[in-house]
């Protein structure tokens, strides 16, 4: 039960962060570069539940990478996984605005290392190392 709710809490952890970064912070570099694409932004309801099941699929890497690696070496593995994957095959589709990544790299790391601290801690207690 413990392990559900540590992912349960770090699943709203990083959708709380990709919601607060991509539609509120950075939602004019996103709008204007697919603008520049003759496409509009997928912010539809539905967009936002794929993105609450990727959050979900982070979480759940995260917690079996964490029963592995410790606290620095899962964040990495996790942040490489989840964010610099999803940038190339999205800057390779041109549907990544470049301008985004001064903001999106350092907040994406901040959030990573804190689901993997959430599910260390509420899954086991323990949350260095």
């Amino acid at each position: 039960m413990r392990t559900v709710l540590a992912i349960l809490i770090a699943t709203v952890w990083i959708s709380i962060h990709e919601f607060v970064r991509n539609q509120l912070v950075l939602a004019d570099h996103w709008a204007d570069h697919y603008t520049g694409l003759g496409l509009t932004f997928p912010s539809e309801p539905v967009n936002g539940a794929v993105w609450g099941i990727w959050a979900l699929v982070l979480a759940i890497a995260i917690h079996f990478l964490a029963r592995k690696g410790g606290l620095l070496e899962t964040a990495a593995i996790a942040w490489t996984m989840g964010f610099v994957l999803m940038w190339l095959v999205i800057g390779n589709m041109s549907v990544l605005p470049f301008s985004i990544l001064p903001v999106a790299v350092p907040w994406s790391m901040v959030e990573v290392l804190g689901a993997v601290y959430i599910i260390r801690k509420l899954r086991t207690g323990v949350a260095s190392g």
